[in-house]
């Protein structure tokens, strides 16, 4: 059974994610897409810049990636949300 790693550049690819999730909903993308996006740029960034070759490490962490950055944008949402009442 191979290891597979998981680095920390990787990790700083969500809020890069969260960013251009944000961005495009800005100039009109529809908000109820966004979770795709985020699974498909999360695809993306896996199988170009984190694991190029190796598509099973590349779906895992897009999958990881992806929803990551949805739950990082939500959770943020509802956290400001509540300290600004």
């Amino acid at each position: 059974m191979e290891y597979m790693e998981f680095h920390v550049y990787g990790i700083s690819l969500i809020p890069a994610i969260v960013g251009i999730i944000e961005l495009a909903k800005r100039f009109g993308f529809p908000r109820w897409l966004s979770p795709i996006l985020s699974l498909v740029l999360g695809f993306t960034a896996a199988f170009v810049y984190i694991a190029p070759g190796q598509p099973r490490e590349a779906i895992l962490v897009g999958i990881v990636m992806g929803l990551s950055s949805v739950g990082l944008y939500s959770g943020s949402r509802s956290t400001y949300r509540a300290l600004r009442k």
